[in-house]
């Protein structure tokens, strides 16, 4: 398959670079700052592009099988996510080309909590919910999208640098968590996952999850 990745200097993208790479895919690595290119995985195709900028997003999709976005603002331009998932969405419908989406997981519902989500928990960090709100306003964005071909893939509560052990679980509203509440992933097993949903499409216009087996 040929990939574009739009965030593959960040800790998610560029382990999705390195697994899509590992399954011997042509990978086009998008960074906004070519000073930040020493982190992309070498056999990636590097290229400079903006997410937010849709001309950018056509040419950088043209001709490719999949785009998958692993971009986050920072502190502070938090609102910026859901401009930047429009403007990928609305290319990506002129291009026909399918987009994996790196979401949050602040929209998923707790278990056993009666409809209350992550985000809407009395505990729920407050440094954190600028981020989550950004989260659930891409999410909403995208689940008006008929045009563009998309998935959106939400977190456990920790995503967190590991090992890749190749083995993880899926869910599709409900935030995944095991026998001790403990709900997490590597970002090494996410990026799995995401191959995983690459290769083998399971998942049209919908939000999935996944978790540590």
């Amino acid at each position: 398959m040929r990939i574009t990745v739009f965030g593959a200097a960040g800790d998610v993208g560029r382990r999705v670079v390195a697994e899509a790479l590992t399954r011997g895919h042509e990978v086009t690595a998008v960074v906004r700052d070519l000073a930040r290119a020493d982190g992309v995985p070498a056999g990636a195709t590097i290229r400079t592009g903006d997410a937010s900028n849709r001309s950018d997003v056509e040419s950088l999709s043209a001709g490719q099988d999949l785009v998958i976005t692993a971009t986050r603002p920072g502190v502070g331009r938090e609102s910026e996510l859901p401009a930047v998932t429009a403007v990928l969405l609305a290319g990506l419908a002129r291009t026909g080309v399918r987009l994996l989406v790196v979401g949050g997981a602040s929209t998923l519902l707790l278990p056993g909590a009666d409809g209350l989500t992550l985000h809407e928990s009395p505990d729920f960090p407050a440094e954190l919910r600028a981020i989550a709100q950004a989260c659930a306003e891409q999410l909403a964005l995208c689940r008006t999208e008929t045009v563009a071909e998309w998935a959106y893939v939400s977190p456990p509560a920790e995503l967190v640098p590991g090992v890749r052990t190749g083995v993880y679980r899926l869910g599709v509203d409900e935030l995944l968590a095991d026998a001790n509440g403990d709900s997490t992933i590597s970002m090494e097993d996410f990026a799995v996952a995401l191959l995983d949903e690459a290769e083998r499409p399971a998942h049209r216009r919908i939000r999935f999850t996944v978790a540590a087996a």
